[in-house]
């Protein structure tokens, strides 16, 4: 049986997972995320799936984190009418997770919308409403770990605790053979891979002897240093003792989903143990806050040397969970702690606290996980001295400071040994959801100490291979193509631009006086009217 894949989403980037299968007997689609990062790459949000939706049989589903499931509901919308498959973990975390992307895509495009009203420009839609993502919500249907499910005609998928998120998994894909004798065609999709340190989640889990692995690279290209629970919570400790001695708040973007439980769980032992000063834990995400009560729920299936409903009912704990209980927390000075969504800082209540405190030079921000190209999280992490947010300047004064030990991402070293508890690898290993560093890492990592190089591949964004071949043979499809495989690593204008804004206003602000202001105005005249 011919099996073709087509790699429509998180191929030299991190973010949009999304890949698609094809074979006679139908079409299954593993995963639907949405692209984070630059507006080049955010705008294939708004776009046309490079498939037809009504033409799928089934989609599969590894974890809950948005840039993995959040166009599941623009999916159902365009016509897609099968299951969608998933463990139960993933379909709790699903249920706020894709309702919250939905209202925060229709309140910003409402703000948007009365910018571009105020310019004279056409108002834009929402890629996809709250009612859509409900409306998503009845096409899931739970899977159980490590118990064959068959998901079309030809087709049976088991899923591997990833070791990554609550419900996150790895999912190994047999498609059948030829005849009665015909060998199945076996490819397993990492999805996330979590690290070896993790607080909630046990070590990843996946079967060997495949003829293909598709593995994540975020990570790829970073070896970290060895982290237990002790040596993570001092870590963690040193910037929050630093934050109270600056005597302003610590203010911490939220990955929403176990990242910032995990957070928690820290935060409070640490205050309980009088390791650091006790103060209100705030967290404002109304998704945090939902997140939090299916974590409670999923208790035993967490770590259960943690009491985890102890932790989460600490009275340092705050849920700020309305608008007004948000804008309260303005009222507070000195230290306190507040955590918001959204984690790359690109998205949420976490905006608003930053212009209200990045210009503050007693105000810590601590930037707990990785940071896509092009967020305003990767800006800040990179020294900017000054960033726009919401159309607004804002200098940076704050003590921008970043911890890694709370990744949700194995490192290299991990991946690594990840994929070599895969092999036999019969055909080969495709390197997907990591930036050029990260996946040339890993490539390096594994090419010939692992799997032969020449079965190591990194597909560009759109890119189409048979598999049923004795190796993976690529088809053309330069067509196809919907960005220039260039604008899919690299800033975009819109970056630019916002640098570009920013570099001219210091020039101006340092010039000596009037005149030298007036003399840079009219040298960016002239470049302006040269260009036409």
């Amino acid at each position: 049986m011919s099996v073709t894949m087509q790699f429509c989403g998180a191929a030299r980037t991190v973010t949009g997972s999304c890949y698609l299968f094809k074979t006679p007997a139908g079409n299954l689609l593993i995963d639907c995320g949405m692209y984070q990062g630059s507006k080049t790459l955010k705008a294939l949000n708004y776009g046309a799936f490079p498939f037809n939706p009504a033409d799928l049989d089934a989609v599969l589903l590894t974890h809950a984190h948005i840039d993995h499931s959040g166009l599941l509901p623009k999916l159902v919308r365009a016509g897609y009418r099968g299951r969608i498959f998933a463990t139960r973990g993933t379909i709790d975390l699903c249920s706020y997770m894709l309702p919250d992307s939905g209202s925060i895509q229709e309140s910003e495009v409402a703000a948007l919308n009365r910018r571009n009203n105020a310019r004279g420009r056409a108002e834009v839609t929402p890629i996809y409403t709250q009612a859509d993502a409900y409306a998503a919500l009845d096409s899931f249907h739970a899977v159980e770990y490590e118990v064959w499910t068959e998901v079309m005609r030809g087709v049976r998928a088991r899923y591997w605790n990833a070791g990554h998120l609550l419900g996150s998994a790895s999912i190994e894909v047999e498609f059948a053979g030829e005849g009665k004798a015909g060998k199945p065609l076996r490819v397993l999709l990492s999805g996330d891979i979590g690290p070896d340190a993790k607080l909630l989640q046990p070590n990843p889990e996946a079967p060997a002897g495949l003829d293909y692995v598709i593995s994540e690279s975020t990570y790829g290209g970073v070896d970290r240093p060895p982290v237990t629970v002790a040596s993570r919570r001092e870590r963690l400790a040193e910037q929050v003792r630093a934050a109270h001695a600056a005597q302003g708040p610590l203010l911490i973007p939220a990955f929403a989903v176990e990242r910032t439980q995990e957070l928690i769980v820290d935060l409070v032992d640490l205050m309980e143990s009088g390791q650091v000063p006790a103060a209100p834990i705030f967290l404002d995400s109304p998704l945090a806050i939902r997140a939090t009560e299916v974590f409670r729920q999923h208790a035993s299936a967490l770590n259960a040397d943690i009491d985890v409903a102890r932790v989460l009912n600490s009275p340092h704990l705050r849920f700020t969970e309305t608008v007004d209980e948000s804008k309260a927390i303005a009222k507070f000075s000195g230290f306190h702690i507040i955590m918001a969504g959204s984690g790359m800082c690109d998205a949420g209540r976490i905006r608003h606290h930053l212009k209200r405190w990045l210009w503050h030079a007693n105000a810590t921000v601590l930037l707990s996980g990785f940071q896509a190209q092009g967020t305003l999280g990767r800006f800040l992490e990179e020294g900017a001295k000054a960033v726009r947010i919401q159309g607004d300047e804002i200098r940076v004064a704050a003590r921008i400071v970043s911890i890694d030990d709370y990744s949700g991402h194995a490192d290299g070293p991990e991946l690594a040994r990840w994929i070599a508890g895969r092999r036999p690898i019969e055909r080969g290993v495709f390197i997907v959801h990591g930036e050029e560093p990260a996946m040339q890492g890993l490539q390096e990592r594994i090419a010939e100490r692992i799997v032969p190089a020449a079965k190591v591949f990194v597909p560009i964004l759109d890119d189409v291979y048979e598999l049923t071949t004795s190796a993976p043979t690529p088809i053309d499809g330069t067509q196809r193509r919907r960005l220039a495989p260039e604008a899919v690593i690299s800033l975009d204008w819109h970056n630019d631009m916002s640098k570009l804004i920013l570099d001219i206003n210091d020039r101006i602000e340092a010039a000596a006086d009037d005149r030298a202001r007036g003399v840079i105005v009219r040298r960016l005249r002239r470049a302006l009217e040269a260009a036409d």
